[in-house]
This record gives C-alpha cells, structure tokens and sequence, in this order.
C-alpha cells in the first residue's frame, strides 16, 4: 500500500511539472480578418505553456463591443481606429495598444467561375450590376468593409439596384461561406478573409480610387496576467508576422 502510495505521488509530482500549476484561461474578443493565423498561434500557445486561449471572432464592431461587455476578457483585437476612438470616450482604460497588421477590402468570386474586371470604378460598377446575387457583411454589426462597401455604392451611383439583389452575412467568414457554397457570385470582404477560406477565390481589391486598408491592432489591459504577456509577444514575434503575410495581412509599416 505505502509502495502504490510512493508511485501515485511520484506521477503526481512528474505530471506537475509538464503544465504549470495554476495555467490560465484568457478570452480573447478578435475581428474575423485575423482567424486562421489567431488560431493556429493558440494552438502552438496552448501546446508550449498550457495557458489556454478562448477566442470568439465577429466583425470589428461586434468585437469591440463584446470585449467591453465582458469584464474577464484579456484582450481584443479590432480596427486601430476602434481602439483609438474607444481610449478617447473612456470605453478601454489603462491599457497597451500593439499594431498586429493591414488588411485589404476586396472581392471573392467562386471558385472556377470567370472573374470580373474590378480594376477601375467604372469595371466595378458593371460588375456590380452584373453579378446576380451579392453579399457583404452587415454594416449594422460593425462590418468595417460593409460600411465602405455602402459608401462605394452610393459613390457609384447604383446603391439602389445592388441592395435589392444582396444579402447581409453576420461577418466576413458567412460572407466566404455563402461564395464558396455557390449562393453568392460576389462577395466583398477583407482580402485576408478571402484568402484564409480559399484562395482561388480571390478577386483582387477595390479600385485605388476606393481603396481601403485597415490596421488591426491589439490591446490589453495593463494588469493582466504574465500569460498574456507571453501571447502578445508570440503573435508578434517575426514568426508570427510572417504567418500573417501568408494569410492576407500586410506587416506594420
């Protein structure tokens, strides 16, 4: 009995010292552009130090707004801007903002089918006009490419005839499903979206005269746990940055 007692103890002790002894569970609120890279950084994470990384993905907005709501979250990722104007009305207090990376708004089209000329304002009118269904993020949850996507049809003039045949997803990820699904003949969402969900659907970016690049950054609050310290240097070790690239991002300047 004391010898099964021995062993018992002995694997106990052996078992404590592979994950640490009080590991952590961090949430982390993220706009649905960074997905793929996010989770697989989680992974590796979770796997090296045992600290566990909770992650819900929605648009910019929703994201910023979940964050908020939620007392125990560790950090956010958003639209720079978002944090900025967040800082400044006093809704994120006593933190650190990190740049992670740019995304780019752009179009998805099915995979196999033929893809419109977009490059001009004028090609991307006609494409917009031609294109039988369509479908963007919703402006209304904080979609930062549906909302210029609104302002982009209005400036063309044709706001009218491409919401009467458009669907509003809940965020860029449903907007890739329904495209990839064959429900959709355009999509419009960021180009790391597109090419996280699959390549060949990728369309190319708006025309430069419409051109839009977000910088999504990272903020956590100045108190938290070494944990989540330790995250926020991986997702921004050269690594890391250069797993974004691969998945659509453009490095910070």
């Amino acid at each position: 009995m004391r010898k099964s007692l021995a062993f018992l103890s002995c694997l106990g002790l052996t078992l404590s010292a592979l994950v640490p002894v009080f590991a952590d569970e961090l949430k982390l609120y993220a706009a649905a552009g960074v997905k793929s890279p996010l989770v697989e950084a989680a992974r590796d994470f979770e796997k090296a130090t045992g600290h566990k990384i909770v992650m819900e993905f929605d648009p910019a907005g929703t994201a910023e707004k979940k964050f908020i709501d939620d007392p125990k979250a560790a950090f956010l990722i958003t639209a720079e801007q978002r944090i900025s104007d967040a800082e400044k009305s006093g809704k994120l207090k006593n933190g650190l903002t990190t740049i992670i990376g740019d995304t780019v708004g752009g179009f998805a089209a099915t995979p196999g089918q033929p893809k419109p000329d977009i490059s001009t304002p004028e090609k991307l009118r006609a494409a917009l006009l031609a294109a039988p269904r369509i479908v963007f993020s919703d402006p209304a949850r904080g979609a930062t490419v549906g909302a210029h996507f609104m302002k982009v049809i209005e400036a063309l003039g044709i706001k009218d005839e491409v919401l009467k045949k458009a669907v509003l997803a809940k965020d860029g990820i449903e907007t890739m499903h329904m495209v990839l699904d064959g429900k959709a003949d355009l999509g419009i969402t960021q180009l790391s979206e597109i090419m996280q969900s699959n390549r060949a659907a990728l369309v190319g970016p708006f025309p430069k005269e419409f051109d839009l690049a977000t910088t999504y950054a990272l903020w956590l609050h100045n108190d938290a746990p070494a944990a989540a310290r330790d995250f926020v240097k991986l997702i921004t070790s050269p690594a890391e940055r250069a797993k974004l690239v691969e998945h659509g991002l453009r490095p910070p300047a």
